[in-house]
């Protein structure tokens, strides 16, 4: 690993900082507008959607909507641009999709697992890649399920434990691959270091690998290319870069791995506009921002003739404490180069600037 050029080296800036009087799970940016969500679980057990507007220096809030279950997780990657409707995993296993605009009563709704859904993506909305719009929840039951919202309550794809292996709660579920109408993979990380990627077009198992810890997010550098790189972060401070493009019969895909802190990684995020850059938050109330620097040859052949990934290096640009809590969510703006949220479990949600992000 080395370290930026100090000159030139991005700062991350604490914008505006907002208390919130409950427990938040996830933050995430409103497509095409300047506004964001928090979302999470209130003292009394309930779910909580704030919407916020941010006006210069200060956060407005517009709306604040109670839900029965706390609210676990919430992604926009399905819809379109026009609508914007957020879809949300809760604690009960309840996959629901909002109008923000008439929030009563979800669009879509069902009881999509037997226990939490720790993790949720959309892909195929908001303009982003080929293919139907389709959303991916994992959970604490095991089990990681397509849906596509168009059709009734039942997944359009269920990867669940083979009989008798026993089921491991799921942390983290990612899309990517979505290049042309056929292809689609899902990637999920679970509680014991299993990291399994899921081909959605031949419906199998198309690779998996353990990394020893937890794995607390994955994250695919972007969702509507041939696969290039995946993030995967621990609970021991650790992150891998897996290399995409080429696997190997045995060996898988090459790899390198960073000890960023000693503390758990809770999220990976890589910036909209570059995806070379990426942000991990920490256990420890801290910001690491990173750059992965390709090798010469991203593949060279093996003694026997195949082919095999080669891995790059990694570069620490800036990191930041902001918080004494972990911060567990990070969601960069897709419109705004470096404007980022974060929120963390001191019960705030911080609005950042990531500077200089052009010339790196």
């Amino acid at each position: 690993m080395s370290a930026a050029v100090g000159a030139e080296r991005p700062q991350v800036v604490s914008h505006v900082q907002q208390a919130l009087s409950y427990t938040v799970f996830d933050c995430k940016w409103v497509p095409r507008s300047a506004r964001l969500l928090c979302l999470g679980s209130a003292a009394r057990g309930t779910g909580l959607i704030q919407l916020y507007e941010l006006h210069g220096a200060r956060l407005e809030l517009l709306r604040e909507i109670e839900k029965p279950k706390p609210i676990k997780c919430g992604t926009f990657g399905a819809t379109s641009l026009q609508q914007r409707y957020l879809a949300t995993g809760d604690f009960d296993g309840n996959l629901n999709i909002w109008n923000l605009e008439a929030p009563e009563i979800p669009v879509y709704s069902v009881k999509g697992h037997k226990e939490i859904i720790n993790s949720i993506d959309g892909v195929g909305g908001l303009g982003i890649g080929e293919g139907a719009p389709e959303i991916v929840t994992g959970s604490r039951d095991g089990t990681v399920k397509v849906w596509d919202p168009r059709q009734n309550d039942t997944p359009v794809a269920n990867m669940e434990p083979v009989q008798g292996e026993s089921k491991r709660d799921c942390w983290t579920v990612a899309f990517g691959n979505a290049y042309n109408q056929e292809e689609r993979v899902v990637c999920a990380g679970y509680d014991n270091g299993d990291i399994k990627l899921f081909d959605l077009k031949t419906m199998s198992l198309r690779w998996e690998t353990n990394i020893k810890n937890g794995v607390c997010s994955v994250e695919f550098d972007r969702k509507d290319i041939n696969m290039n790189k995946l993030v995967a972060t621990s609970l021991e401070g650790k992150f891998h870069v897996f290399d995409m493009r080429t696997q190997h019969p045995t060996k898988g895909f090459a790899s390198v791995s960073e000890k960023a802190q000693k503390s758990t990684i809770w999220q990976v995020r890589h910036l909209p506009q570059n995806r070379d850059i990426f942000m991990t938050s920490g256990g420890s109330g801290s910001l690491h921002l990173w750059k992965y620097e390709y090798p010469a040859q991203r593949s060279k052949k093996d003694s026997e003739g195949s082919e095999m990934g080669v891995a790059g290096s990694l570069s620490l640009l800036q990191n930041v404490t902001l918080s004494t809590q972990p911060i567990s969510s990070l969601d960069w703006s897709p419109d705004k180069k470096g404007l980022c949220v974060c929120g963390a479990f001191d019960q705030t949600v911080r609005v950042l600037i990531v500077t200089k992000l052009n010339k790196i």
